[in-house]
């Protein structure tokens, strides 16, 4: 009889560790506490409009091919991925400037020698580089576990260490390259995405620009969420079981051993392997007894998040010519902004924030002649508001909207409204301190410094997603995956898998 998987919840990470135990022959129970598969990307609808709650850059297409393969599938027979162009729109504060950037370096480097004479051939260099750090990460780091410091620093890193931008900070590496604020701001905005400050952040993500520079910026059509589809079907089409409305409330562990879950509503499911791509906090302090745990309330007490989100879901009456499909606005004090997410946390009067505007690629997200907007500001976990406090910053947010992306009145032409922040993640996802994203990277908190994706404490408990290695993303998740399969597998190689 074939050895049975549990994962518990259907985020990315979970959806591809289910894709590949499946596909291997494993019996697979994928338990999702929330109605929808996807985690963090998750959907709704409301009033015509269709909105991807969470990610929305489709970035490094190359690691979702990878894992398709694996899975012996194709992108191309479950995804419409069409290219943006521009990749996205950049707006400053107080600042009637805009810059396109389109993933084309004759055309990028022009704009950035235009603001900063020699910048052109910096970002050649700076691009260069992002791509050796690509490289070198993803056939030699992320894809690999690490036990103990000598995975981490060995004889490569150390050789190549200043290379590879291992030891020093994302802002100084960047200043190294660039000297206007505007541009070292375009470089650094993607630190976002990984929650945390370019002030903090290892100089080793700028590979990050390789991403958006040198491969371009994707849109599946009909939305993040087909990605969702798409690995939920190919996990049940391999014979994975995916319930929905399924919490569980706790790890059943005999004799140090993990034996499956226990639902919130007293059902119990065995398991040989129980897989969690949950909240690792929620995982460790909420499904398992206190001696069974590897990472303890004071663990956490003690760990950097990365920040949450003040998002908006906006339907907006008419078409705005104003927007591209991706757009920044960078606020003009970038270290204040940083600082009130992470080092003296409050809603930020003047943030930098981002406005998704799908409906500009996709006419199936809005009704005819509307837009549909997300709109996302970092903010820091942890803080508090009540729904009055809510509306107030939605009604500030629209007006720098209005005022610094050139769209006046659009508090008059928005016709739907919902607003998802702190006490929502916190709610839906379990999630420590109501982050949106998990653990930030912080030096400190990368590589052999992340949680480990197995227990110590308990034989045969796993982690995936991106409290552990290699992170946060969508397709790094996605890495996380594959990972917990070597784990399981006894695969040590640092190499990406090529059969499964």
């Amino acid at each position: 009889m074939n050895k049975k998987v549990v994962v518990i919840g259907a985020g990315i990470g979970g959806l591809g560790t289910a894709g590949l135990f499946a596909k291997k022959g494993y019996d697979v129970t994928v338990l999702e506490k929330n109605a929808t598969l996807g985690g963090r990307a998750n959907i709704f609808e409301a009033d015509g409009f269709r909105f991807d709650m969470g990610p929305s850059w489709y970035l490094a297409p190359d690691l979702f091919e990878h894992y398709f393969e694996l899975v012996g599938e194709k992108v191309e027979d479950h995804l419409d991925l069409i290219r943006l162009d521009p990749s996205y729109r950049i707006f400053f504060r107080n600042d009637p400037q805009q810059l396109e950037i389109t993933s084309d370096i004759e055309t990028d480097a022009a704009l950035f020698e235009s603001i900063e004479p020699g910048a052109g051939g910096k970002l050649r260099q700076y691009l260069k580089q992002s791509e050796y750090q690509y490289d070198v990460a993803t056939q030699h780091f992320m894809y690999k576990n690490y036990d103990t410091v000598f995975d981490f620093f060995n004889r490569r890193v150390m050789t190549e260490g200043q290379k590879l931008s291992v030891f020093s900070k994302m802002h100084a590496f960047v200043s190294r390259f660039f000297k206007t604020r505007k541009l070292q701001q375009v470089m650094e905005y993607t630190m976002v995405f990984l929650g945390t400050s370019p002030y903090e952040a290892p100089a080793l993500y700028n590979l990050m620009s390789h991403m958006d520079f040198n491969q371009g910026v994707f849109y599946p059509r009909g939305g993040f969420y087909e990605l969702i589809k798409a690995l939920a079907g190919i996990a049940e089409k391999n014979g994975a079981e995916l319930r929905t409305n399924s919490a569980v409330a706790k790890i059943n562990v005999e004799g140090g051993r993990a034996t499956g879950v226990e639902l919130q509503d007293g059902t119990r499911i065995e398991a040989d392997i129980v897989i969690s791509n949950a909240d690792m906090w929620f995982t460790e302090t909420r499904m398992l007894e206190a001696k069974w745990q590897t990472y303890s309330e004071k663990y956490w007490n003690k760990r950097t998040m990365a920040p949450s989100a003040f998002i908006m879901y906006l339907g907006v009456n008419e078409r705005l010519p104003q927007l591209v499909h991706h757009n920044l606005l960078f606020s003009q004090d970038w270290r204040k902004n940083f600082d009130d997410i992470y080092k003296d946390p409050k809603l930020p009067l003047e943030p930098s924030l981002y406005v998704c505007a799908p409906s500009v690629t996709d006419d199936e997200v809005a009704p005819e002649g509307k837009e549909n907007l997300f709109v996302l500001v970092p903010i820091a976990s942890g803080l508090e508001m009540d729904e009055a406090a809510k509306e107030q910053y939605a009604d500030r947010i629209l007006e720098v909207i209005e005022k610094d992306m050139a769209i006046p009145g659009l508090r008059e032409k928005v016709e739907y409204r919902r607003i998802y922040t702190v006490d929502d993640f916190a709610t839906d996802y379990n999630s420590l301190k109501g982050t949106a994203l998990g653990l930030a990277h912080t030096l400190w908190q990368t590589a052999i410094f992340r949680p480990k994706n197995v227990s110590k404490k308990v034989e045969n408990l796993f982690y995936v997603g991106a409290g552990t290695n290699p992170g946060i993303g969508t397709q790094i998740c996605l890495i996380s995956a594959e990972l917990v399969y070597k784990r399981v597998h006894g695969i040590t190689t640092a190499e990406p898998l090529s059969s499964i």
